[in-house]
């Protein structure tokens, strides 16, 4: 898979980008640690928004599976990539499989993301779309990402 860049992003995300530590520190036990940093970076992505996402979506677990979608189709692993992304990534050789893995699934989530804002633009629509096509669904689950972002970043972004 090629990375999308998101050079807009990038440069605002920087000061964010130096107190990854702190964030990341909450993660000591995931075995996908060693991937949030060289992910963030390969596709232009702030680490606690990653963070944030997979918090909210699996509470960083990288072996989580949801079946219960009403549409069934299921969700896998850390960022929870639903099932119906299956023939997409398949065509840029990522099986069912290999989303197991926690950076491939965490690659996989951020690859998702930056269409979303490549499309939407930087905003938390584009941070919604991860999870829902309804927009109010995704004002919903914006704000669920927002709380899961570490208090003291949203601290020092505002100084």
């Amino acid at each position: 898979m090629e990375p999308i860049r998101l050079e807009r992003y990038r440069r605002r995300a920087g000061p964010l980008l130096r107190s990854a530590a702190l964030a990341l520190a909450c993660l000591a036990s995931s075995p996908a640690q060693a991937c949030w940093h060289e992910v963030a970076s390969w596709y232009g992505i702030n680490v606690h928004l990653l963070y944030a996402i997979a918090k909210t979506e699996s509470n960083l677990n990288p072996n989580a599976i949801n079946k219960g979608n009403k549409n069934g189709s299921y969700d896998i692993g850390l960022m929870q990539i639903n099932s119906s992304w299956l023939p997409t990534l398949r065509k840029h050789g990522v099986s069912e499989e290999k989303l197991k893995d926690p950076c491939v699934n965490l690659q996989v989530g951020a690859w998702i993301l930056a269409q979303n804002m490549q499309r939407m633009g930087v905003t938390w629509e584009a941070v919604g779309a991860y999870n829902a096509r309804n927009p109010q669904l995704r004002v919903r689950y914006a704000q669920k990402v927002y709380k899961n972002i570490p208090r003291e970043i949203l601290e020092q972004a505002s100084q």
